[in-house]
């Protein structure tokens, strides 16, 4: 059960510590992120915003368990992601962390319906209980009526709903969402950053990486990063400081 927002507490959820990850080509090493610090508590709102190439979709790897730091610690949920197997991992990715992409990601064969259900299939999720979350999810995403549409017979908004909908299928600890309104109009995006804010209002932990500052203001804490290091952070005034020293 998620705690409401008037009880968010100060459980870590995410816990980075000198984070670095150096990309080597064997010609020449690249190095995305120069020594990360973030953490972020259950029940934050949380934006992660930079141009391109400034290291945010590296740090979104990262915090996904989708790629490894070459160096530093992460935790998540308490426990280090270093000493995880390949089967940790996975089962991490399909129960903890909650994706949300900019192309959506659904597979365009099967229904909306069929493509929220799909993380409570790889989960063991009995039948019974997958029909009435799945029932839940859309009518908290206002696509109840669109069950059984396939991505192709939505728009591009309803289908980052439908992503949304199966990102919180397994009740993650995180809803991580990857530039969310890039493929979207401005009255679009904005209606996923409302609901965004919807969820996160409810309890939920939110962590979004953008690009647009704009949107990132909507949430509540924004942490901006360029050249692979934190130059400001609203939630920590030390950090802003450091970087204007």
């Amino acid at each position: 059960m998620k705690l409401p927002l008037a009880m968010t507490t100060d459980e870590t959820i995410i816990e980075m510590a000198a984070i670095r990850k150096v990309y080597d080509t064997g010609k020449i090493k690249v190095e995305a992120l120069r020594g990360i610090d973030l953490d972020i508590s259950k029940g934050e709102f949380v934006a992660i915003v930079g141009p391109s190439g400034s290291g945010k979709s590296t740090l979104m790897n990262l915090i996904g368990c989708l790629d490894t730091p070459t160096s530093g610690t992460y935790r998540l949920t308490g426990q280090l992601v270093a000493g995880m197997n390949k089967d940790a991992l996975a089962t991490v990715r399909n129960r903890r962390v909650g994706f949300i992409f900019q192309n959506f990601n659904l597979l365009p064969q099967i229904s909306a319906y069929e493509n929220v259900e799909m993380p409570m299939l790889f989960g063991g999720v009995p039948r019974r209980e997958r029909r009435r979350r799945i029932e839940e999810l859309m009518e908290r995403v206002g696509l109840a009526d669109r069950m059984e549409h396939k991505p192709t017979e939505l728009s591009g908004g309803q289908m980052q709903r439908v992503a949304v909908a199966r990102a919180l299928a397994m009740d993650p600890d995180i809803l991580l969402a990857d530039e969310p309104t890039g493929n979207l109009d401005t009255s679009s995006g904005g209606d996923i950053m409302g609901l965004f804010q919807n969820l996160w209002e409810q309890g939920g932990t939110m962590l979004v990486i953008t690009h647009d500052a704009a949107l990132a203001r909507r949430a509540a804490r924004q942490v901006e990063i360029q050249d692979g290091l934190i130059t400001r952070d609203t939630g920590r005034p030390e950090a802003d400081s450091a970087a204007r020293g």
